[in-house]
């Protein structure tokens, strides 16, 4: 009997969210608790399937710590799960064959910029270097030297809108078995590219992003690499090493450089086409009035799945300004608003203000006087994942021909999860606000007239020039205007 240790740290940061991030962001699992995963669609989930089907192997699940995107994760914050994590590991790591570790790779906190290097740097001291590691990563991940220095293998999500998370963490564990059972070790090769992209062009079922994904998967089919796939990383996330990046893990090291620097050059040469493309907001809301079916703004700037704050309430303001008669539907993050609705009880009429209480530089509070529609705990399953979502007291608020789901917590935001558990169907509304880059086409494209991708400000702007990145290495587009990219792949393995 082999036995393969599980452990995971999943957390996504924005840089230029000016909250902090705490311990309780995260949901922690220890021991035995992380097998609940296994009917979800995580990349645990999806590992521990495939390690189910053999016989011989043995999990050993250590702790799981998964957070909902985020500003940068305090000091003590970190220090507290940094310690936790290595404490789990260190008290199963006797007898242990192999480590399967799923992460984001977007992580970033107070004093460590690059919090999954340190991870893995740390697992690898206390196992040695004859145990196979292998990771999975989310492709917005940062994937660094010092990563890539720790482990054996690893695996990409290769869909965004991210849907493929168990088949992630189905692919980590096959390459971890294949590893157990004699086969040699491969290399890895990164071509790393100065570009950070974000648009349209990206979700991978119909952009040229996905175009290039395709090539990697048929590598993958082929035999040609063992794993391969295009890391964009979160433009949000400052952090030294962010850029785009094309990786690929075989035996054949030679042919493997060549095809990486093949599919950097195709991403280089689609760089402009993969920014964002915008509508003013004046335009929008004038064009959305004279259209009979419903419209969808997508407030990106406002993504807290990417790391805003979600407090956002520049499209609400413009359409109360403007005299929208359209019936719209929102959610933002006002603790205090709703824990006022919670006070006041369903039915009562309140004042409050909505908006600002987290970004009070981006967004002014906006006075409002609401009917107290309905009250909720705030808790939700994604649709997407099955994930629990835990948003605190919620309260639906309506006014004029507005209806507001307001969270005291900032939650994924990407599907309709949070709409649903609120009493809330989008399609009962004219024009739908969407805290998120991209939704699933079936959830919102689908039926909608027009989604309007609106340019405003936010710590998740696509407009990314906007930002104001600090750390991340320079020349970088569309950052600066003159950025020259000759492609050169560096290849890592581990002898054992």
């Amino acid at each position: 009997m082999r036995k393969i240790l599980i452990v995971e740290c999943i957390q996504e940061v924005s840089s230029f969210n000016p909250m902090r991030g705490g311990y309780d962001n995260f949901e922690v699992q220890r021991g035995e608790a992380m097998l609940k995963q296994r009917a979800l669609n995580t990349s645990i989930g999806g590992a521990l399937g495939v390690f189910a089907e053999r016989a011989d192997i043995a999990v050993v699940p250590a702790m799981s710590a998964r957070s909902g995107s985020a500003g940068l994760l305090m000091e003590d914050a970190w220090q507290r799960v940094r310690q936790e994590l290595l404490d789990s590991v260190a008290a199963a790591k006797d007898g242990v064959d192999a480590i399967y570790f799923s992460l984001h790779g977007a992580m970033a906190a107070e004093g460590e910029l690059d919090p999954e290097g340190a991870l893995l740097e740390a697992v690898r001291q206390m196992v040695g270097p004859r145990v196979p590691i292998v990771i999975s990563l989310d492709l917005h991940g940062i994937l660094t030297d010092r990563m890539l220095r720790q482990i054996d293998a690893l695996a990409l999500y290769h869909t965004y809108p991210h849907v493929d998370f168990a088949d992630t963490g189905i692919r980590a564990a096959r390459l971890l078995l294949a590893l157990l059972d004699g086969a040699a070790p491969p290399s890895i090769v990164r071509v790393t590219i100065p570009a950070l992209v974000r648009g349209d062009e990206l979700i991978t079922r119909t952009g040229c992003y996905g175009d290039i994904i395709r090539e990697c998967q048929r590598l993958e089919r082929e035999g040609t690499a063992r794993a391969a796939g295009v890391m964009i990383g979160n433009p949000f996330t400052d952090v030294p090493e962010l850029c785009s990046q094309v990786i690929i893990v075989a035996d054949d090291a030679a042919k493997a450089e060549r095809e990486a620097i093949r599919l950097a050059e195709e991403f280089w040469a689609n760089r402009a086409r993969m920014q964002g493309k915008f509508i003013a907001l004046p335009r929008a809301i004038a064009q959305a009035e004279v259209m009979a079916g419903p419209v969808l703004f997508t407030d990106a700037a406002d993504a807290t799945s990417s790391g805003a704050t979600g407090d956002s309430n520049l499209i609400l303001r413009a359409l109360l300004e403007a005299g929208s008669r359209r019936k719209v539907l929102l959610q933002i993050v006002d603790a205090p608003a709703a824990a006022a609705a919670h006070r006041a009880g369903v039915g009562a009429t309140i004042d409050v203000t909505l908006g600002g209480t987290c970004d009070p530089a981006r967004f002014a509070p906006l006075p409002v006087r609401a009917r107290v529609r309905l009250l909720s705990d705030g808790r939700a399953r994604l649709e997407t994942m099955g994930a629990l979502l835990e948003a605190g007291p919620s309260a639906v608020l309506e006014f004029g021909t507005v209806t507001a789901v307001v969270m005291s917590r900032s939650v994924s935001l990407f599907d309709r999860a949070m709409y649903y558990a609120n009493g809330c169907n989008p399609r009962d509304y004219d024009t739908i606000i969407l805290k998120s880059p991209h939704a699933e086409f079936a959830m919102y494209d689908a039926w909608v007239e027009k989604n309007f991708n609106i340019d405003i400000p936010g710590a998740t702007s696509a407009n990314l020039p906007t930002l104001g990145h600090r750390i991340c290495a320079r020349p970088m587009y569309p950052l600066d205007p003159d950025v020259s990219f000759t492609p050169l792949a560096v290849r890592y393995q581990r002898a054992r």
